[in-house]
Formats: structure tokens, sequence, C-alpha cells
């Protein structure tokens, strides 16, 4: 039962970084984007919407078990 000597500190700065890069690239995707992607995104999901919303029945308090 040998296992790797690890220096803590070392781990814990490989770790920290590890995690600035992982909110770093969370960001690019996030803030880096232009208007027209911007815009895009939001008729989308928009469309999304609406084609899901078209398809919702509206119960009634009769309807209700």
């Amino acid at each position: 039962m040998s296992g790797d000597v690890v220096n803590l500190r070392q781990f814990r700065k490989q770790k920290a970084r590890s995690e600035k890069e992982k909110q770093a690239e969370q960001n690019r995707a996030a803030f880096g984007r232009t208007k027209a992607e911007k815009t895009l995104t939001r008729a989308l999901n928009d469309k999304a919407q609406k084609s899901l919303d078209q398809g919702r029945i509206e119960r009634t308090d009769d309807d209700k078990d």
C-alpha cells in the first residue's frame, strides 16, 4: 500500500487554477457573444416557448379530480 506522496500546497493551487479556468470558460460562453448571437438565442427560445404553449391544455376547476 504505497501511494504517491502529494504536496498539499501544490494540490490546492492546482485545484484553484482549474476552478478559475472552469469559471472563465463559463464566462466566455455567457458573456463573450455578439449582440446578434444573443438576439438569435433569445428569438429561438421565444419560438420554442410559444410552440410549447400552443400545445398546452388549460384545465378548469371542473376538470380537476
